[in-house]
C-alpha cells in the first residue's frame, strides 16, 4: 500500500545548502526510496524570485516521490503541518560583527519560526537546526517552542561526523563505509572534539581500532582532530562560498538514521538536548553519540573517557554555556 506523504520543510530554501539539498529529499535520500513527499519551501521576501526557480526547478525534474510543493515567504504557510522541519535559513555572520550581534539576529529569526512550529506544525514534528550557531540557535527555538518535545529537537554534528569518517578513510585508504563509530562531542564550531577512541574499522581479520591501525597518535590527537574543526573554514578558503553540497548530505544522513533507525552496533554524532550524560552540563544543545530506533535517539552510554578527552568534551562545554547565556540575554 502507498504511504502518505511527509510534508518537510526547509528553511532558507533558495539559498546554497537548500538548493543542495531539495533534490535529495524529493529523490527519496532522506526517507527511502518508497516515502512520497511535500516540500515546504520558505525563504525571506528578497529571495522570492530565486524561491520560485527553484520551485521550477522541482516540477522541471519530475521527481516520482514529490507529490506537492509549497514556495512561500509566509512563515506561517511554510510551517503548516510539517512532520519535519530542516532550518537552514539563519543570519550568517558577516566581517565586522560581533558575535552578540549575530546571536541577536539569529534569535529574532528562530522565534518567529519557533512560534510558527509551535502553533501550525504537525504533532511530533521533528526538527533539525543546520544554520550556525546550529546548537544554539536549537537551544532558541527550543524556548520559544515548548510543546515540541525536547527530543523532538536537535543540531547537525552530522557534517562533522562524516569528516571525520572520511579523513580516517583516506588516511587508512579504505572504503569510508568501513569506519564506523567515530565521536563528534560538543559545539558545532572549532572547538568541537572529533573522537576516534571507540572507533573500528572492518578489515579481513574483524574490527580492528582505528587508534590500532593508524598507528600514529600524534596525528590523531594533533592535525586529525584540527582539520575535522577547520574543514568548513578550507572548504570556504577553496570554493570561496561555505559547504552545501556536503551539509546537505548530512542533514539527510542526520533525518534518515532519526527516523529510521541506525545499523545495529553503529552510533552517530547528533546535537542534542543534554540530560547531565558524560558529565556535560544539562540544558545545553551538545553534540553526543547516538543510537536511533523508532524515530527516537538514545545516548550511547558508559564509554570510557580518558583524561585527554575529558578535557576537550569541558572545553566545548564551556563555550556552548557562554552562546547560551549569550543568546539569553538576547531574549525578550
Amino acid at each position: 500500500m502507498a504511504k502518505d506523504p511527509v510534508r518537510i520543510l526547509v528553511t532558507g530554501a533558495a539559498g546554497q545548502i537548500g538548493y543542495a539539498l531539495v533534490p535529495m529529499i524529493a529523490r527519496g535520500v532522506m526517507l527511502g526510496a518508497d516515502q512520497p513527499v511535500i516540500l515546504h519551501m520558505l525563504d525571506i521576501p528578497p529571495a522570492a524570485e530565486a524561491l520560485n526557480g527553484v520551485k521550477m526547478e522541482l516540477v522541471d525534474a519530475a521527481f516520482p516521490l514529490l507529490k506537492g510543493v509549497v514556495a512561500t515567504t509566509d512563515v506561517v504557510e511554510a510551517c503548516t503541518g510539517v512532520n519535519i522541519a530542516v532550518m537552514v535559513g539563519g543570519f550568517p555572520r558577516k566581517e565586522g560583527m560581533e558575535r552578540k550581534d549575530v546571536m541577536t539576529k539569529n534569535v529574532s529569526i528562530y522565534k518567529s519560526q519557533a512560534s510558527a512550529l509551535e502553533k501550525h506544525a504537525a504533532a511530533n514534528c521533528k526538527v533539525l537546526v543546520v544554520a550556525n550557531p546550529a546548537n544554539t540557535n536549537a537551544l532558541i527555538l527550543k524556548e520559544y517552542a515548548p510543546s515540541i518535545p525536547d527530543r523532538n529537537i536537535s543540531c547537525l554534528t552530522r557534517l562533522d561526523h562524516n569528516r571525520a569518517l572520511g579523513q580516517i578513510s583516506e588516511r587508512l585508504n579504505i572504503q569510508v563505509s568501513d569506519v564506523k563509530n567515530v565521536i563528534i562531542w560538543g559545539n558545532h564550531s572549532s572547538t568541537q572534539y572529533p573522537d576516534v577512541n571507540h572507533a573500528t574499522v572492518k578489515t579481513s581479520a574483524g574490527e580492528k581500532p582505528v587508534r590500532e591501525l593508524v598507528a600514529d597518535d600524534a596525528w590523531l590527537n594533533g592535525e586529525f582532530i584540527s582539520t575535522v574543526q577547520q574543514r568548513g573554514a578550507a572548504i570556504i578558503k577553496a570554493r570561496k562560498l561555505s559547504s552545501a553540497l556536503s551539509a546537505a548530505s548530512a542533514a539527510c544522513d542526520h533525518i534518515r538514521d532519526w527516523v529510521l533507525g541506525t545499523p545495529e552496533g553503529t552510533w552517530v554524532s547528533m546535537g542534542v538536548y543534554s540530560d547531565g550524560s558524560y558529565n556535560v552540563p544539562a540544558g545545553l544543545i551538545y553534540s553526543f553519540p547516538v543510537t536511533c530506533a523508532n524515530g527516537e535517539w538514545k545516548i550511547v552510554q558508559g564509554l570510557p573517557i580518558d583524561e585527554f578527552s575529558r578535557k576537550k568534551l569541558d572545553l566545548t562545554a564551556e563555550e556552548l554555556s557562554e552562546e547560551k547565556a549569550l543568546a539569553y540575554s538576547c531574549l525578550s
